[in-house]
């Protein structure tokens, strides 16, 4: 009899499973609705990041410089500290999909003459940007990479948390979030 009990347990735990399995599934990642990419210009200190095998040589000190290019076409500088102490940078290009005010970008690193290879461009989401323009989310589809970045080297504890709470909310698992160390001078 328990033996039989407990079958019917497991069937009706596999049936609420696969009732809910749509509901449990991620939705997908959205951008935010509007993105002024005038206002995005300039210098963003990275403040955390889930680990990628890009950044693994990133000690700290990590930002990256962005520009206007020519309409629809950004200049992106990545900079880091090494261990030695030595800067390494990247200068890449970013390219927005979609319209003027469309938060979802393609960005490159790879050589100009690459570029019309799809494999070289990743997406680089805009998905949450505070209204002052001073602190933002940006990721891609898969939320295989999350970066945080601040016009500042640091963010007000409690404007993070906040921030968090809302990424935890688009199903991105902040845990695997690793805080970069600011102590050089900007430059």
């Amino acid at each position: 009899m328990a033996m039989l009990n407990l079958r019917c347990q497991l069937r009706l735990v596999t049936v609420v499973l696969v009732l809910l399995a749509p509901a449990l599934q991620a939705q997908p990642l959205q951008t935010i609705e509007r993105l002024d990419v005038p206002r995005y210009m300039g210098v963003w200190y990275e403040i955390a990041k889930f680990p990628n095998w890009f950044q693994r040589k990133c000690v700290g000190d990590t930002r990256a410089e962005y520009s206007v290019q020519a309409p629809g076409r950004l200049r992106v500088l990545n900079r880091c500290r090494l261990i030695d102490g030595q800067f390494d940078e990247a200068l890449g290009e970013a390219r927005q999909v979609g319209g003027e005010a469309s938060a979802r970008l393609q960005v490159r690193f790879a050589p100009a003459w690459l570029s019309w290879l799809p494999v070289v461009w990743g997406d680089y989401w805009v998905i949450d940007l505070e209204e002052d323009y001073q602190v933002v989310a940006v990721s891609e589809p898969k939320r295989e990479y999350l970066w945080v970045l601040s016009r500042q080297p640091q963010v007000d504890p409690q404007r993070y948390a906040r921030l968090l709470e809302r990424l935890k909310a688009r199903g991105l698992d902040v845990n695997r979030l690793e805080m970069t160390p600011h102590q050089a001078t900007p430059r």
